[in-house]
């Protein structure tokens, strides 16, 4: 097993012995044709200690030692192949488990060396994704080993990079591994109402542990939204085919990642109806740790890709570069699908905690008829409850308070300057410590109601009771009740002017320390939401924010800026339009009846008239002419070119 060690060592990039090894010669073909031999033998002879160790070498000569260039080689390489491949697809009552792990480690490290070409490598993770399940363990243990390294490969390595094709598979072979993860995740809800009660038990404790394939959903998600998020242009370099490089590059990002988040969001949408199938079969059912197992069901439901995908795709689809009209449109259906299973999972759940019993129960016990609920009349059931956000207590960041603090104690010639900015707040309140001090009165707090000291100034505290330097305080000391401050911004400035005597002690040098507040009562700080309730608000706040981006439509162009004066124009107002039969807009060729003036003043706004969309039947007005100023006249002749017509007297 030494070989073993030096290859897990090897493995580290940050060792020296990851290049001492890189730098050594490859290995002559006839080695590895005399490992295999070894290889061959002990498969006759059932030696199992020597083909875990021959699987070993071949890990370490596949990743370090060869390299397939010549035709004998790669025979050589075949061969290998099909010995691994032999012991890979060996029944499980013929080879141990030991052995089938190290054929997996082995093809993994020879991946592509085994398989050299980008087609070999597609056909035979379609085979492991396809056939994994079915056909032997070794394939499924194939696919985990070769996916997890993929994975791991992946979260190091930036877009764009020229390994990044080998790392991040195509969208057949995505498209597969997403379908391994939504069957997994509809079997691991569903085992909450199948499984006994000692196995619903261990699994609990098994959970929140992602499979291999959701490991390597969630390190493609990262790759691409990370890279997206943070992708900024060559500073530089600013020539066109690096800015255009740089906006091929997003487009392509944003593409891949409209891409996956609608695979995701399809999967999502599968797994939550078998959360709601789950949550109703549960709530309708008799087992004695029915509250056990609904409790447990969001703890389950986290190590789905519920927990694993969905939140981190909800918080990178909210940043402005992802906030498009594209993404909007292909996106928003689906979410909408989702907060409605979400939300309904959400109650169903909550009328099934005790605080809910609690304040809809009655003395009939109706209570009790309402715990049970068929499918076709939960619908009717949550229109008649109060909502599943009832009862909760949103967390407020706000609510623990900002603190506001000096160094204890503080030193000579100390300074300290701090704004602190409570968005939406009308007023903020200062709640001080009460070992607030300072030497002398005039090392002072000052408290400004704004960004900065030029700001209204609330108030100002310094000194000490305790005996020591000015044995005084400004005004009324250090407060003890709530200091309120209009406003959402305040700006602490603190200054040590005085230096320290040598019988003042640390106390009376304290500093001070001070925490702000939108509310005037200190709340308890909330733990946190259900998990399917904050889902719920996640997608609500995601569907309100592409639903605004599709009521916006398509952002400005640069041509409608700078043409803004133009569509302003008075005389466009007066243009008649219509729309050709490709739903191209031109001008009307034969003037449209209106009842507007023929005349229009140009000192004041033109606006139509109320009555102007329903034209008068009969005879035809001819359009209005529009009066230009002579300054304007004077710049479209400058523009066209053509000079103002001179009338000469005829002469007789």
């Amino acid at each position: 097993m030494c070989i073993h060690q030096l290859n897990l060592l090897a493995a580290s990039n940050s060792l020296p012995i990851t290049n001492f090894l890189g730098k050594q010669h490859p290995i002559e073909a006839h080695h590895l044709s005399s490992i295999c031999d070894i290889m061959e033998k002990a498969m006759v002879n059932g030696d199992t200690c020597i083909i875990r160790c021959i699987l070993v070498v071949f890990q370490v000569v596949f990743k370090f030692f060869f390299s397939p260039q010549t035709e004998r080689n790669r025979d050589i390489v075949r061969r290998s192949g099909l010995l691994l491949w032999q012991l890979l697809m060996a029944p499980r009552d013929q080879i141990c488990s030991e052995i089938q792990k190290e054929v997996c480690l082995a093809i993994s490290s020879g991946l592509n060396i085994l398989y050299p070409g980008e087609a070999e490598i597609n056909n035979l993770l379609k085979l492991v994704l396809t056939e994994g399940e079915n056909r032997n363990s070794g394939l499924s243990q194939l696919r985990d080993v070769i996916l997890t390294n993929l994975a791991e490969q992946l979260q190091n390595n930036r877009f764009g990079s020229e390994d990044d094709d080998h790392y991040r598979l195509n969208d057949e072979l995505l498209h597969y591994i997403l379908k391994i993860v939504v069957r997994e995740s509809c079997v691991l809800i569903t085992k909450c109402q199948t499984v006994s009660k000692d196995d619903f038990q261990r699994l609990l404790s098994t959970v929140p542990a992602a499979s291999s394939c959701l490991r390597y959903l969630m390190a493609v998600q990262n790759h691409l939204l990370s890279n997206t998020v943070l992708i900024k242009p060559d500073e530089n370099d600013d020539s066109d085919s690096s800015l255009q490089g740089e906006t091929l590059k997003v487009q392509e990002l944003k593409t891949s990642i409209l891409s996956l988040a609608t695979q995701i969001l399809t999967g999502c949408d599968e797994v939550l109806e078998m959360l709601q199938q789950v949550t109703t079969a549960l709530i309708n059912s008799d087992i004695s740790d029915r509250e056990q197992r609904l409790k447990g069901l969001e703890q389950i439901t986290k190590a789905t890709m519920l927990g694993h995908l969905l939140p981190v795709l909800l918080t990178s689809l909210m940043h402005p570069n992802l906030q498009t009209l594209t993404m909007a449109d292909a996106l928003m259906p689906q979410l909408v699908q989702l907060v409605l299973y979400t939300s309904q999972t959400a109650l169903l759940l909550k009328t099934q905690s005790p605080a809910f019993s609690e304040l809809n129960s009655s003395p009939s016990g109706a209570s009790e008829q309402k715990g049970k609920l068929l499918p076709d009349e939960r619908m009717l059931e949550e229109k008649e409850e109060p909502g599943f956000l009832t009862g909760l207590k949103i967390p407020a960041p706000w609510a623990a308070g900002k603190t506001v603090e000096t160094v204890h104690p503080v030193r000579d010639n100390y300074k300290f300057k701090e704004t602190v900015h409570i968005p939406g707040a009308r007023c903020l309140y200062l709640r001080f410590d009460n070992r607030c001090s300072s030497q002398y009165d005039y090392d002072k707090l000052v408290i400004y109601a704004g960004h900065n000291t030029n700001s209204r100034k609330v108030a100002e505290y310094g000194g000490n009771t305790l005996g020591y330097g000015s044995r005084s305080v400004l005004g009324t000391g250090w407060p003890k009740d709530l200091v309120k401050v209009e406003g959402d911004t305040v700006t602490f400035s603190f200054e040590m002017r005085s230096g320290r005597e040598h019988n003042t002690p640390d106390k009376a040098m304290w500093g001070f320390a001070c925490t702000v507040r939108a509310q005037e009562s200190s709340e308890d700080v909330s733990g946190g939401l259900p998990f399917l309730v904050d889902l719920a608000l996640g997608l609500s706040v995601l569907a309100c924010s592409m639903l605004r981006i599709l009521y916006n439509g398509p952002e400005i162009t640069k041509d409608e800026e700078t043409c803004q004066e133009l569509l302003r124009s008075k005389l466009l107002q007066r243009c008649q339009w219509q729309v050709e039969a490709n739903g191209v807009i031109s001008p009307a060729l034969t003037p449209s009846p209106s009842p507007l003036p023929l005349t229009i003043d140009e000192d004041r706004e033109f606006t139509y008239p109320s009555d102007v969309l329903v034209p008068p039947v009969g005879h035809y007005f001819d359009l209005p002419r529009i009066r230009l100023p002579p300054g304007i006249m004077i710049k479209l002749r400058e523009i066209s070119g053509r000079a103002r017509p001179q009338f000469r007297p005829s002469i007789k």
